[in-house]
């Protein structure tokens, strides 16, 4: 699978044997601002199965946890990319939005409810 960018300068591709099955809707207050939504969605794949081609921007702050998180975002269009956790290693997060695909799989898990 391929996600991209608005633009199309920052792409991901995700090995196509690897079945992506661990997507997450989160509301922290930071994820509805980066998503102009009410909450973020990111699939989180093995970090090893991720193909990155493209220049990024990287931004780090700490998650309403107080731990840091990892944002990569396209410096042309702004678009949200990868996202990297503490708690999550060994995989690497991909906005779901990115792959524009209908037949993305759907969220397994929503956290940060109480930000709702």
């Amino acid at each position: 699978m391929i996600a991209s960018c608005q633009c199309g300068a920052v792409t991901v591709t995700v090995d196509d044997h690897v079945a992506i099955t661990d997507v997450n809707i989160c509301h922290c207050h930071a994820c509805q601002r980066r998503s102009g939504s009410p909450f973020g969605m990111i699939a989180w794949v093995p970090a090893a199965a991720v193909t990155l081609r493209g220049k990024t921007t990287v931004f780090t702050r700490k998650a309403d946890s107080g731990r840091d998180f990892t944002s990569r975002f396209c410096p042309a269009c702004g678009s949200s990319m990868l996202f990297e956790a503490p708690l999550k290693p060994g995989v690497i997060g991909i906005a779901a939005g990115a792959f524009a695909d209908p037949d993305f799989p759907p969220p397994v898990r929503s956290v940060w409810e109480e930000s709702r």
